[in-house]
């Protein structure tokens, strides 16, 4: 990889840009291998997801996040070079491509700006396998064409590119020139989105037996009363149906604004399909040699008052069955990231994570990062936690399929970005949807462990459902 000032006029003279990227064409058909070319720039203070809006074309993949009590947000669109993979190793092949891909890169900028430089964005399905024509592989990795990312009140805009031997040096810059001065002066007055009346039916159904998940909580407690393992966590999932196609940007500006202290995201297939959501739960964020994670389970909802939200997380923090759930996840992410040789700093008793409509046991887990350490091999190790599998692992996840009964696709996945220093941050695809057109499916889950009631683990999903379900009417 190689990492690049921005010369001098080379951002304003399009002469220069042009004789930059000959260059870049002429080092390719040196060693005969594409380079991906990376250019940074600051720009005037955007908005990420009303650029994502102004560029948005169903038929194109993006992605996009963004945590607004962190002031963060990334999104890209449009891809320049992708990859795909299934199995127990896809998280090691997806690491592999990106270590191909930037071993010829070319990075130029000012590389300490706020999430400059190419961005592998990324989403893992909860499985690692998926079934035939689901809309998302079981591990997707891309890097945008365009990207444009907020850090407090700094925006970074980048445009990646591959250049080959054979490629036209004129139509590229032309491209880079016209994206540039586009993030430069951006013009949202002219967004439209072919949907001005509002939603103003939506129809929402249970997906399987009206009665079905109280019933695969009772199989699942029989279980764990057998031995068969000590957690399991079960989805339901609602079908929903509007009178017009959902905008599915449109959905996300809802959840962000209801939720800024969770995770927004979007990830489009580029076939029409999008999964968004606002999720509680970051997975890991490695920054710096630093990794964090954290110990999210148990639930209650939030009260009405000031007293009765306090007497309410009293109960969580003194309920047996929610502390025991929250110390399995815990533990199992101990043992799994035991043999990285990781020095796992963390309090020794959870505190309480408050969101907008529930909270939950929390337990922030950090370490620094032995040389060498892969962020991807951090995450092969952790994902799926016990908050959204179960554990053991291998005994209780296999079982998950069976008693929910539907494809989970990426709820529950990991969805997070790397940049390409091997910094990056994944978050768990919850309180979720896939959105296609006028439908729109929703999940919810909830933890299973010994003294589970069928009836409140119930509850517990119609409390996590009523999120997105809220956005979809409100739009």
């Amino acid at each position: 990889m190689t990492i690049l000032p921005l010369e001098p006029g080379a951002a304003s003279s399009r002469a220069a840009l042009g004789k930059f990227l000959a260059g870049c064409r002429a080092d390719a058909a040196l060693d005969g291998r594409r380079r991906l070319v990376s250019i940074s720039v600051e720009v005037e203070p955007l908005d990420p997801l009303a650029v994502l809006e102004a560029i948005f074309e169903p038929d194109e993949r993006h992605f996009y996040v963004e945590r607004a009590e962190e002031q963060v947000a990334i999104a890209g669109a449009e891809a320049v070079v992708g990859f795909a993979a299934s199995g127990p190793g896809r998280f090691a092949a997806c690491q592999r491509f990106i270590d191909e891909t930037l071993a010829d890169a070319v990075v130029v900028g000012d590389p300490s700006l706020p999430f400059a430089g190419p961005h592998f964005f990324s989403a893992f399905s909860f499985f690692d396998q998926v079934g035939p024509g689901e809309p998302f592989e079981a591990a997707g990795v891309f890097v945008p064409r365009w990207q444009v990312a907020r850090r407090a009140e700094r925006s970074v805009a980048v445009a990646n590119l591959v250049v080959d031997a054979s490629s036209s040096v004129e139509t590229l810059t032309e491209k880079v020139w016209r994206a540039h001065a586009k993030f430069r002066s951006f013009d949202f007055r002219s967004v439209e989105f072919g949907a001005d009346r509002p939603i103003s039916t939506v129809s929402v159904r249970e997906v399987g037996d009206e009665h079905g998940y109280e019933g695969a909580v009772r199989r699942a407690a029989g279980r764990i009363a057998r031995g068969d393992f000590d957690k399991v966590v079960l989805a339901r999932a609602k079908d929903a149906c509007a009178d017009h196609p959902f905008h599915p940007l449109l959905l996300l500006n809802g959840l962000r604004q209801r939720f800024p202290d969770c995770f927004a995201f979007s990830v489009a297939n580029g076939r029409g399909q999008s999964f968004i959501g606002a999720s509680p739960e970051r997975l890991l964020r490695v920054e710096s040699g630093v990794m964090l994670t954290e110990a999210l389970a148990g639930s209650i909802r939030r009260g009405a008052s000031a007293s009765e939200d306090a007497a309410l997380a009293a109960q969580l923090l003194r309920s047996e069955k929610d502390l025991r759930e929250q110390r399995m996840v815990l533990d199992s992410m101990v043992r799994r990231l035991a043999p990285l040789g990781l020095k796992l700093e963390f309090p020794a008793r959870p505190a309480l994570r408050r969101f907008a409509n529930v909270q939950h046991l929390h337990t922030p887990v950090q370490a620094a990062l032995p040389p060498g350490t892969r962020l991807l091999e951090i995450l092969g190790r952790l994902h799926p936690t016990p908050a959204v599998g179960g554990t053991p692992r291998e005994a209780a996840v296999p079982c998950i399929a069976e008693l929910e009964g539907f494809p989970r696709g990426l709820y529950a996945g990991a969805l997070g970005w790397i940049d390409f220093r091997g910094n990056g941050e994944f978050s768990v695809g919850l309180r979720s949807a896939l959105v296609a057109g006028a439908g729109a499916r929703l999940y919810a889950g909830a933890g299973i462990v010994a003294g589970s009631q069928p009836e409140k683990e119930f509850a517990e999903t119609e409390l996590k459902f009523k999120a997105i379900q809220d956005a979809l009417i409100a739009r």
